[in-house]
């Protein structure tokens, strides 16, 4: 069961944090992956060290998920590589702190054109893969914050998280009846790069609001994508799914019981 040997996977956003994590679980799965990001020397790093992890090829394909032409070149690359794409995790995305007050259009635009456009090229990009693939799968990464949950300074990126999921939906529609699923993984608190840069005190603040008492780590993000590729996920789609610990859940900062209390 579950099993994703042999199987062309295109994860974007890949070179690090949350995207690495998933392209690391297809990796040790024995799944064909390509690691897709904007850096090249990122790229090339991470796709030597992943392909140690199974049996499978990884390759590193340098990709500006804004540009259609680039995922067009992105999709002909991995074909040619693998024979085929079963599986498109669109990841990629960008997350800069600015206040509604004073947010520029430029990074309004910046952020809609990376999380928003990036998802729907890279999909497009990919579907005459997908539709040729016996059981093409897309998963998309979009967060708790902008469907569930809000956050001071992330209002153009919690819009962009939720566009997302009015694509998926309408995307699970048009793309059901060639075998293909839509489906998108909520993070909440994952430990990656981009969140230590956000300082002790947020990931301390952050931790204290999540039930299971700890951040989720970029793996976990990478399994729940790689179930939703089985042949078994085969009846799930157009559904968002959190990995949150929990965070999502108390209504109050009060109600995530400390340690000691839960255990007493």
């Amino acid at each position: 069961m579950f099993a994703l040997a042999g199987k062309s996977v295109v994860v974007t956003g890949a070179s690090k944090g949350i995207g690495k994590g998933i392209a690391s679980v297809f990796a040790r799965a024995d799944a064909n992956v390509a690691v897709v990001a904007r850096n090249a020397e990122q790229v090339a790093a991470c796709a030597a060290e992943l392909d140690l992890l199974g049996t499978g090829r990884v390759i590193g394909a340098v990709t500006d998920v804004c540009d259609p032409e680039s995922c067009t070149a992105l999709a002909r690359t991995v074909t040619d590589a693998f024979g085929g794409i079963d599986v498109v995790c669109a990841n990629a995305g960008i997350f800069p702190e600015a206040p509604l007050a004073t947010m520029t259009p430029q990074q309004l635009d910046e952020v809609l054109d990376v999380n928003v456009k990036g998802t729907v090229y890279t999909v497009q990009s990919c579907l005459d893969g997908l539709r040729a693939s016996s059981a093409g799968r897309i998963i998309l990464t979009s967060s708790i914050t902008g469907p569930l949950t809000g956050f001071p300074g992330w209002s153009h990126y919690g819009a962009s998280k939720a566009a997302q999921l009015g694509f998926m939906r309408t995307a699970a529609v048009e793309l059901a009846p060639h075998g293909i699923t839509v489906n998108a993984v909520l993070p909440g608190n994952i430990l990656t790069e981009g969140l230590v840069e956000m300082g002790e005190d947020y990931i301390a603040s952050m931790t204290r609001s999540i039930p299971a008492g700890t951040l989720g780590r970029p793996d976990d993000i990478g399994y729940l994508a790689a179930f939703l590729a089985t042949d078994e996920a085969a009846y799930i789609t157009g559904q968002a799914i959190s990995v949150d610990g929990g965070q999502v859940l108390p209504e109050t900062p009060e109600a995530v019981l400390p340690l000691d209390a839960a255990t007493s």
